[in-house]
């Protein structure tokens, strides 16, 4: 796939506390110029987060905007999304291949030198690290990385691609993509102006001017 710069996460719960549904949310993104989406829904039940994702899919697709849904590859497969983002605790990249195949985007969390340098041992697309810079959305149980281990993973591992998550935000996106990330995902900052369709449009033009 054509990696954009950036990952645009949905996350239910955050999208309904700023009076969001996931669907309008990702429409709202995909209007702006976002082309990749993730699904993630940590409280909803199976049955629920299926239908998100069938929605998002759904609105996806006339655009060609890649759908990738968090933890659940059942979900992932059911819905037809372009595959899956996994942590550490999860199942393992071999086991996400039998069953998604190897056509599918596969991204795996990393929170240090060691994790990374496992990682692109895998199957995987993409290496996401992280949190980069202190972070609220998302409770990772790991102290912020800073742009270090981001630098790290770009300079050691050149043919991976790295995305930069945690705490970013429109002013330091730019800096994240300078210390070697191909891409940054942004959960909270694109909903914190109200107008989700006009900040995926800010960031689309800082990251790629």
């Amino acid at each position: 796939m054509d990696f954009s710069r950036l990952y645009s996460i949905v996350d239910v719960d955050l999208a309904e506390g700023y009076g969001w549904s996931p669907a309008d949310l990702g429409e709202a993104i995909i209007k702006g110029g976002g082309r990749l989406l993730q699904i993630r829904a940590k409280h909803s039940t199976s049955e629920s987060f299926l239908a998100c994702a069938d929605s998002l899919v759904d609105l996806a697709r006339p655009s060609n905007t890649s759908v990738i849904v968090n933890d659940r590859v059942d979900v992932a497969k059911l819905s037809g999304a372009s595959g899956v983002h996994v942590g550490q605790d999860d199942l393992s990249v071999a086991r996400i291949r039998k069953i998604l195949g190897n056509d599918a985007v596969v991204g795996l969390s990393t929170h240090c030198r060691s994790q990374v340098d496992l990682a692109v041992q895998e199957a995987v697309s993409y290496i996401a690290v992280g949190p980069v810079f202190a972070t609220r959305s998302k409770e990772t149980g790991y102290q912020p990385v800073g742009l270090e281990l981001v630098r790290y993973a770009a300079a050691q591992w050149p043919q991976s691609t790295i995305v930069g998550i945690g705490g970013i935000t429109l002013d330091r996106a730019s800096s994240v993509i300078e210390a070697g990330a191909n891409a940054v995902a942004v959960i909270s900052d694109l909903l914190t102006d109200g107008d989700p369709e006009r900040r995926t449009r800010a960031y689309l033009e800082r990251l790629y001017q």
